[in-house]
């Protein structure tokens, strides 16, 4: 892809399922790739594959939720890899429980992971972005913001507020040439997801179930992700902004 080549590019949650097939896909495209995650150990290993394979990587341990940690990564990051002009917001967190049956400490939980953390990502890395009058910024949300998933009531609403500020946020910064997508993953096989469906009360027909109604018959994988976040990344998604994109399979179709 176009214009991935030395860019700095921020990815949290980077030693996930998603965050790690991502890191690897913009280390493959030339970019320099920090790895934002709470476990240090996991994002170091990542980041010496990545290394070892000629590849530029740099591993930060940080919880999103405390904007000063997410400001001294940040200045980190720029001290030694560069000006940031790329951020992945990856990083998230759920339970599979019906609303009635959650509880405040959840809640919270939920909403500190979901949505303040990207909000201290956004405010700590746009900064830099409009002094330099360049960026791109790409939001993984769910297609649970989009039509709604049962016993997801407070990550959906925590994931459909991202879409709102994702595309208020292109509105506002369209003028400083930053551009803010957002692609909403259907049933993806991650570690995210194998939490969920043990919250159920039968994990494997929950899991046959999510199979059975994806039309392309699989669930998603990292990779399948990976590939989209790359190109609205790169300067093949230049004149691309303020967009939701599903890769669910065609699990969810809304023209």
């Amino acid at each position: 892809m176009k214009g991935l080549k030395n860019k700095v590019v921020v990815v949290t949650g980077g030693a996930g399922g998603i965050g790690s097939a991502t890191c690897r896909r913009l280390a493959e495209e030339g970019a320099k790739v920090a790895i934002f995650d709470m476990n240090l150990e996991a994002a170091e290993k990542l980041a010496s594959e990545i290394n070892n394979q000629h590849g530029q990587a740099l591993a930060v341990q940080c919880d999103i939720t405390q904007s000063d940690v997410v400001e001294q990564a940040v200045q980190q990051i720029e001290a030694e890899l560069g000006p940031i002009d790329g951020l992945v917001n990856n990083a998230g967190w759920d339970i599979f429980k019906p609303f009635v049956k959650s509880n405040p400490q959840e809640w919270d939980k939920l909403i500190q992971i979901n949505l303040v953390g990207m909000l201290n990502m956004h405010f700590a890395v746009l900064k830099g972005m409009v002094e330099r009058n360049s960026g791109s910024i790409v939001n993984i949300a769910s297609d649970a913001a989009r039509v709604g998933s049962s016993g997801e009531a407070v990550y959906a609403a925590c994931k459909g507020g991202l879409l709102s500020f994702s595309k208020t946020l292109a509105r506002e910064h369209s003028r400083n040439n930053i551009k803010i997508n957002v692609i909403c993953p259907g049933p993806t096989d991650t570690a995210l997801l194998a939490g969920v469906t043990e919250g159920a009360s039968n994990p494997e027909k929950l899991r046959e179930a999510f199979v059975r109604a994806i039309p392309l018959g699989r669930l998603g994988q990292p990779e399948d992700l990976a590939s989209s976040i790359a190109f609205f990344l790169s300067d093949d998604a230049s004149f691309i902004t303020g967009q939701v994109l599903s890769v669910s399979g065609g699990l969810t179709m809304n023209g």
